[in-house]
């Protein structure tokens, strides 16, 4: 799996709104330096955040940046997909429509069987998992496998 910067810098954004839940508006450039992510970057992430309804904002002196949801209800897969899509797509296709013949058939099953990988890890993950370092026993468990940190 691929995480683009675009994603990795939505979800720190993200956590980082939701570690600030109840303290007001926060402003981009707050949220940029706490992340150490280019300000021009987040803007753009945050408005494409903003139209999936994720994060609302205010303009102005007191305005500024909040998660739309209680943290506890977003997932990391929710982030994820607002700005860029499906967690696991194929040329542009979902897995499932994908077709191919012969010997590479059975590749759509590999395609689908990692998608719901993927969806067993990042739409059990919240917001509120990532600010309280507590995460689901799905990853625990998976972290704790002797091949989990291998770089292969």
């Amino acid at each position: 799996m691929q995480v683009t910067a675009k994603s990795d810098y939505a979800v720190r954004a993200c956590v980082e709104l939701a570690a600030r839940v109840g303290q007001g508006p926060v402003k981009g450039d707050r949220l940029a330096a706490a992340q150490a992510i280019p300000l021009k970057f987040l803007e753009n992430i945050l408005l494409e955040l903003r139209r999936a309804g994720l994060v609302c904002s205010q303009r102005g002196a007191e305005g500024g940046y909040w998660l739309a949801k209680l943290p506890v209800e977003v997932t990391v897969a929710d982030v994820m997909r607002a700005v860029d899509g499906p967690l696991a797509d194929v040329h542009g296709l979902p897995p499932e429509d994908v077709g191919y013949g012969g010997p590479a058939a059975g590749l759509v099953n590999v395609w689908v069987a990692a998608r719901a990988s993927l969806r067993s890890v990042l739409d059990h993950v919240t917001l509120a998992d990532l600010v309280a370092d507590d995460m689901p026993e799905v990853v625990t468990n998976l972290c704790a496998t002797p091949d989990a940190w291998s770089r292969r």
